[in-house]
C-alpha cells in the first residue's frame, strides 16, 4: 500500500484556516469583509462577441474562477491517472480490473450522485420556502465534496496507510469533477459559447505537435528537453483556460483539457502517492511546482469563499445537510451493495463494508466544490448564504465519522 502525500494533509488545514479566519471576520464585521472580497479591481465591459455582458474582477473572482483551476487541475490529474496508466485504480489493469473492485467504485460514485441529488429534490420540494427557488433549484451543489477534508477526517477515523483511504479518494475526486461538469453544463455563464473551446483544442493540438509527442525515445535530444521544460505547457495552460471560462463553462475547469497530452509516467504509483515526488516526467514536475502555489490559494479560497453568516439558517440549509448527510451516504452505501450482489463487485483488500458506510459518511462533507457551485446554482442573497451555512455544518461528519470508528475499533495507523 502506497504513502499519500502529507500535502493532501496541508491542503486541507490552509483551507480550515481561510474559512475560520473568513467566519470570524464576516460574523464581526460583515461589512468589512463583503467590501474586501468583492473589491472592484477592474471593470470589464467588452464586445458582444467576447462575452454576452459586462463583468467585474474581484479577489473573490481571482480566487475561485482563477487560482482554483490550479487545485482541479491537480485533482483531476490524479483521476486522469487513474484511468489511463498501468496500476491505475480504475484502468482494470490491476488484479479485479473493472470486474471486481472497478466496478464498486463506480457504483460507489454512481450511487452517492443519485442520492444527493434524490433527496435535495424530494426534501426541496417538502420544505424551500425561498420565493425565488423553484423546483430543484441548486441540486448540483449536492453532488460536489472535499478531497483535502474527506482525506484528512479520513487520516482520523481510519488511520494513515489504510485501504479505506485510497478508496475515499478515488470517490471524493470522481465526485468533485462530476460536480462541476454538471454545475457548469446544467447552469452555463449565460450561454454556452461553444467555439470558444476552438481556442482550447488550438493550444492543446499546438502543444503536443511542437513539444510534447518529442517527449519520448527516437527524437532528437534537444526535442526531449524542450518537451521537459514547463514553459511551453504553462503556456498552453492560459490558453487553454481563457477558452474554457469563454465558452461559458466553469473555468475552473479550464486547465483540464491540457492534461492527457501532458507526457507522463507510465504507471501510477496510487492517488497523490508520495513517490510521485520522486518522477521527472513533465507532469508530475509540474504537479509538484504547483503544490506549494496551492496551498496558498485553498487559503485564499476559504477566506473569499467560506466566510459562514451563522444568522442565515433557512430551510435550504436543511435542504443541503439531508443531501449531503443523508442522500449521498445512503446512495453511496446501497449502490455498493447491489453491485456486490448483482453485478459481482468486490470490495478492496483490506476494506470492509462497515468501512464503506464510514466512507459514505465522509462524502458527507461538502465544501470545496459546492462552494464554488453556489453563486452559479442558486438565486442568490439569503439562499446563497443559507446554502453556505449548509456545506459549513456539513464539515461536522467529519469529527462525528472519527468517533465512530474509534468507538468502533476501526482505526489503524500504519506507517507506508
Amino acid at each position: 500500500m502506497y504513502r499519500v502525500s502529507s500535502f493532501v494533509r496541508r491542503f486541507a488545514k490552509a483551507l480550515v484556516a481561510g474559512a475560520v479566519l473568513a467566519t470570524l471576520w464576516v460574523n464581526l464585521d460583515p461589512a468589512s469583509y463583503y467590501d474586501a472580497i468583492e473589491y472592484r479591481l477592474l471593470d470589464l465591459d467588452p464586445p458582444d462577441w467576447v462575452a454576452p455582458m459586462a463583468f467585474s474582477v474581484t479577489p473573490a473572482v481571482v480566487v475561485s474562477h482563477g487560482l482554483m483551476a490550479l487545485f482541479l487541475a491537480l485533482v483531476a490529474k490524479e483521476m486522469w491517472e487513474a484511468l489511463v496508466l498501468g496500476q491505475g485504480a480504475l484502468s482494470g489493469k490491476r488484479r479485479g480490473g473493472l470486474s471486481g473492485t472497478g466496478r464498486t467504485k463506480i457504483a460507489a460514485v454512481t450511487g452517492a450522485v443519485l442520492g444527493a441529488v434524490a433527496v435535495w429534490t424530494a426534501v426541496g420540494a417538502r420544505i424551500e420556502t425561498a420565493s425565488e427557488a423553484g423546483f430543484a433549484t441548486g441540486w448540483p451543489l449536492a453532488i460536489g465534496s472535499d478531497v483535502a477534508l474527506c482525506y484528512l477526517f479520513g487520516s482520523w477515523a481510519f488511520g494513515r496507510g489504510h485501504p479505506a483511504l485510497h478508496l475515499l479518494l478515488l470517490i471524493t475526486i470522481a465526485l468533485d469533477i462530476l460536480g462541476l461538469l454538471v454545475m457548469g453544463l446544467a447552469y452555463p455563464a449565460i450561454s454556452l459559447r461553444l467555439a470558444w473551446l476552438g481556442l482550447s483544442l488550438a493550444a492543446i493540438v499546438l502543444v503536443w505537435f511542437t513539444v510534447a509527442r518529442k517527449a519520448g525515445p527516437g527524437h532528437p535530444e534537444t526535442a526531449r528537453r524542450r518537451a521537459f521544460s514547463r514553459w511551453p505547457y504553462a503556456l498552453a495552460g492560459a490558453v487553454c483556460w481563457l477558452g474554457v471560462a469563454l465558452s461559458g463553462l466553469p473555468p475552473t475547469l479550464g486547465l483540464l483539457p491540457l492534461i492527457p497530452v501532458i507526457p507522463h509516467a507510465d504507471r501510477s504509483f496510487g492517488l497523490f502517492a508520495e513517490a510521485e515526488g520522486l518522477l521527472h516526467d513533465p507532469l508530475n514536475a509540474l504537479a509538484q511546482a504547483l503544490v506549494w502555489p496551492v496551498l496558498a490559494v485553498l487559503f485564499l479560497f476559504g477566506l473569499t469563499r467560506g466566510g459562514v453568516d451563522f444568522s442565515a439558517l433557512t430551510p435550504t440549509t436543511l435542504t443541503v445537510l439531508a443531501a449531503l448527510w443523508l442522500g449521498k451516504p445512503l446512495g453511496l452505501v446501497l449502490s455498493v451493495m447491489l453491485a456486490g450482489l448483482f453485478l459481482g463487485a468486490l470490495l478492496p483488500a483490506g476494506v470492509r463494508f462497515r468501512e464503506v458506510m464510514l466512507i459514505g459518511l465522509l462524502t458527507g462533507i461538502g465544501f470545496t466544490v459546492p462552494v464554488l457551485a453556489i453563486d452559479a446554482a442558486l438565486p442568490g442573497g439569503a439562499m446563497n448564504e443559507a446554502a453556505r451555512l449548509g456545506l459549513a455544518l456539513s464539515l461536522l461528519a467529519g469529527p462525528l465519522a472519527v468517533a465512530l470508528a474509534r468507538s468502533c475499533g476501526l482505526h489503524r495507523r500504519r506507517r507506508v
